[in-house]
């Protein structure tokens, strides 16, 4: 069979979800009305720290960019979903299927890294609380941001340019609901060797590292509440980091399972179901979880409403 190269694949058809037609108006509005909620409040968290002088501390910081990144990985994907769903025009061009992939695996793996970054600002404040202020510094939070962005873009570099050198079949069927890199290394004619073993050493690499850094965070501050034990210290260490561990055990659950655990990179239904997971539901809880439930996000947002109805 004679195989064509990459130039001549215009476009990928996008499967979407795996709902029968019935049900298509039904998934159209939830998913709607997930992805206005996961955009509206990250938007809010993000102005009420940017508005709020009292929030202008290094654990908002981190939480400000995880809203702006979590919405970032929600809207790569969502609109496309839903346009999919109400038009039926399932089709997306090569190039935008590869900078979808690209900036889908960047804001993924920016996730991962906050997420650590935000362990170790617990870490800092709980087990070494008199020096907070010292290690927790300006120039701290900052670089550890910026790197974070740069291993992640460069991570997300490497992998799309390792993928624009394969070659594609005829078939251009995408059996997801947007353009995931292992479902397009699965569609490629080429050897894929080296992808796979870039795939398991350097992203498993950035998947277990940031992984590793919350649990030994987390140790660590079990370890020091246990010291001297009171119900009241108990009650709030598990408030904080239950939420926190809640969501990294959801997110990194979803993806071992889509990344490692599905048999032969197969992109099934619960493949699907699972990326929903992380693509959708995670970013639209974020909000929830980590700050409407915090007493100084709920004084600001009581001034900011108090400050909008004077300025009327």
């Amino acid at each position: 069979m004679r195989r064509e190269n990459q130039s001549s694949v215009s476009e990928f058809l996008l499967l979407g979800l795996p709902i029968w037609p019935q049900q298509r108006c039904v998934f159209f509005a939830l998913f709607l009305g997930m992805y206005l909620l996961t955009v509206l409040g990250n938007l809010l968290i993000i102005l009420l720290i940017r508005l709020d002088s009292r929030l202008h501390t290094p654990m908002y910081f981190f939480l400000s960019h995880l809203a702006f990144s979590d919405i970032s990985l929600s809207s790569l994907t969502v609109p496309k979903m839903l346009v999919n769903m109400q038009t039926q025009q399932r089709t997306i061009p090569y190039v935008g299927c590869i900078s979808q992939m690209y900036f889908f695996t960047l804001f993924g793996c920016l996730d991962n890294f906050l997420l650590a970054v935000m362990a170790y600002d617990r870490y800092v404040a709980v087990c070494q609380p008199l020096h907070y202020t010292t290690v927790m510094r300006e120039e701290l939070c900052i670089s550890l941001v910026a790197g974070s962005w740069v291993f992640c873009c460069i991570h997300a570099l490497l992998h799309t340019l390792l993928l624009v050198q394969l070659s594609f079949c005829a078939d251009n069927t995408i059996p997801h609901f947007f353009c995931d890199l292992t479902v397009l290394l699965k569609l490629s004619c080429s050897d894929i060797s080296l992808n796979e073993l870039v795939i398991f050493t350097e992203g498993g690499t950035l998947f277990i590292l940031p992984l590793s850094s919350i649990l030994a965070s987390y140790i660590r501050i079990g370890t020091t509440i246990l010291r001297v034990p009171s119900t009241k210290r108990l009650f709030k260490a598990f408030s904080t980091c239950g939420s926190h561990l809640f969501v990294v055990s959801l997110y990194y659950g979803t993806l071992a399972f889509v990344y490692f655990f599905s048999s032969s990179w197969d992109s099934n239904s619960e493949d699907v179901i699972a990326s929903v997971m992380y693509t959708v539901v995670t970013p639209m809880l974020n909000p929830f979880i980590y700050s409407l439930r915090n007493r100084d996000i709920k004084q600001a947002l009581e001034m900011f409403v108090n400050r909008a109805n004077f300025l009327k």
